[in-house]
C-alpha cells in the first residue's frame, strides 16, 4: 500500500496535479502547544498558544486514516513534546499502526527516567535541540534553560545510548542565527566527539521572526514545493490541518479539521488545489505564505528520489545528500535556496558532521 501511495505521489508531483490520489508520506503533529521557555526565533512569541494537548480521539483518527500511507510522524509542532502526558503512549500507537516517529526536544525535562524511558521505546529518531556553544548564545536563544543543565542532560542521553545499544538516531542540532555564527566550529567539534551520537547538524534559521525580510522572490519559483504533494501536512494541536508548518507560522488558514473531515477530502481541499495550479504555474510568489516562506525548496529530481523509499530510508540518507548538496562542488539547481540574507561568516547554510551507525 505504501508503494502504490508513493508511486502516486511521485507521479502527480512530476505532472503538477491538483487533485492527489494519495496521502502523504509523512505529518508534523503538534502533540500539545505547551512549551517551558522562550525563544525569540520561535512563532509561539507571536502566535499565542493554549495550555492545551492533542485530544487522544484526534491523534487516534489522523493515525487511523493516515496509517496505511503514512511512513512517518514528527511529534512536534510549537510545544515541548515531553510536557504531553502521553508523548509515551502516542510513539507506541503509531508503532502498531507501523508508523514510525520522530520528535525534537529543548531537554529541559530529558532526565535519568525519560531518558531510560525513551530508550526503552519504539522512537526511532530524535533531534536534541542545543542553539550554542556557549552558556552566553545559549541562555538567549533558550531562555528559561540553564546551559549546563541542558548540556548534561544530552549527554548523559548519548552515553546511556552509547552504553545500551539503543538502535534510536540522535542528531544534536544547532539553529544558525546572529549570536552563534562563530560558535559553529566549535560546536561541531564538541558534539562529534560524544559517543552515542549519529549526526552533527547546524542548520539555518527559517523562520521569518528574526529576519522579517526574507522569503521568496517571485522569480525564485523555479519548480514546485514538495510539501503540497509529499508532505509534511501539519495538524494543530486540536486538529487543524495546514499544508506546511510554515504555513500556519506565516497566518495561512487551516485547509480543514481531522477531528471533523476525512484526510483525503481535507488533502484536495478547494484551498490546497489552488495552491498547486499556482505552484505548477510558476506562479507561487503570488500566494502571500509561500512568497514569505523561508524554506528551501528541493529540485525535483531530490524530491522524486525520496518518493523512491521507504520514509525510514529516506531519514538515513538525508544526511549524506545535505552533505554532497552543501559541503561539495554539487550544482546549486539541486536546492532552490532563499532569498539572499546579510552574509553570514561562514558560507555554507547547514553544516553536516559524518554520520556513526546506530547500534
Amino acid at each position: 500500500m505504501r508503494i502504490w501511495n508513493r508511486a502516486k505521489l511521485l507521479g502527480a508531483y512530476l505532472r503538477g496535479e491538483e487533485r492527489v490520489n494519495a496521502l502523504p508520506v509523512e505529518y508534523i503533529v503538534e502533540t500539545t502547544a505547551k512549551c517551558n521557555l522562550y525563544c525569540p526565533m520561535c512563532p509561539r512569541e507571536t502566535h499565542k498558544q493554549p495550555k492545551e494537548d492533542m485530544t487522544a480521539e484526534i491523534f487516534e483518527r489522523l493515525v487511523q486514516e493516515a496509517g496505511e500511507t503514512g511512513e512517518h510522524m514528527m511529534l512536534i509542532g510549537l510545544g515541548e513534546p515531553f510536557l504531553d502526558p502521553k508523548i509515551f503512549e502516542r510513539i507506541e500507537y503509531c508503532d502498531r499502526h507501523n508508523v514510525y516517529t520522530l520528535l525534537s526536544t529543548n531537554g529541559t525535562l530529558l532526565d535519568a527516567e525519560s531518558t531510560e524511558r525513551i530508550l526503552q521505546s519504539t522512537l526511532e529518531h530524535i533531534t536534541l535541540s542545543f542553539d550554542g556553544s556557549t552558556k552566553e548564545s545559549f541562555e538567549f536563544y533558550r531562555k528559561g534553560a540553564k546551559f549546563e543543565r541542558v548540556r548534561d542532560n544530552f549527554l548523559h542521553f548519548c552515553r546511556r545510548k552509547h552504553e545500551t545499544g539503543a538502535k534510536i538516531q540522535v542528531v544534536v542540532q544547532m539553529v544558525r542565527m546572529e549570536k552563534n555564527w562563530n560558535e559553529v566550529d566549535d560546536f561541531m567539534r564538541f558534539w562529534s566527539a560524544v559517543p552515542g551520537v549519529d549526526q552533527v547538524r547546524v542548520k539555518a534559521d527559517e523562520t521569518n521572526l528574526m529576519r522579517p525580510e526574507a522569503g521568496h522572490a517571485a522569480a525564485d519559483w523555479g519548480h514546485p514545493c514538495h510539501y503540497l504533494w509529499r508532505g509534511a501536512m501539519y495538524v494543530k494541536h486540536n486538529g487543524d490541518v495546514y499544508p506546511c508548518c510554515q504555513s500556519y507560522m506565516l497566518d495561512g488558514k487551516p485547509l480543514g479539521n481531522i477531528g471533523q473531515e476525512a484526510l483525503p477530502v481535507i488533502f484536495n481541499a478547494p484551498e490546497m488545489q489552488r495552491m498547486r495550479r499556482l505552484h505548477k504555474q510558476g506562479r507561487a510568489g503570488e500566494i502571500d505564505i509561500c512568497a514569505r516562506c523561508c524554506t528551501t525548496i528541493p529540485h525535483p529530481l531530490l524530491v522524486a528520489g525520496s518518493l523512491l523509499f521507504h520514509g525510514r530510508t529516506v531519514r538515513k540518507l538525508l544526511p549524506a545528500v545535505e552533505r554532497l548538496v552543501y559541503l561539495t562542488k554539487l550544482p546549486g539547481r539541486w536546492l532552490k535556496p532563499q532569498a539572499p540574507q546579510p552574509p553570514p561568516p561562514k558560507d555554507d547554510l547547514v553544516q553536516i558532521s559524518g554520520t556513526r551507525e546506530s547500534r
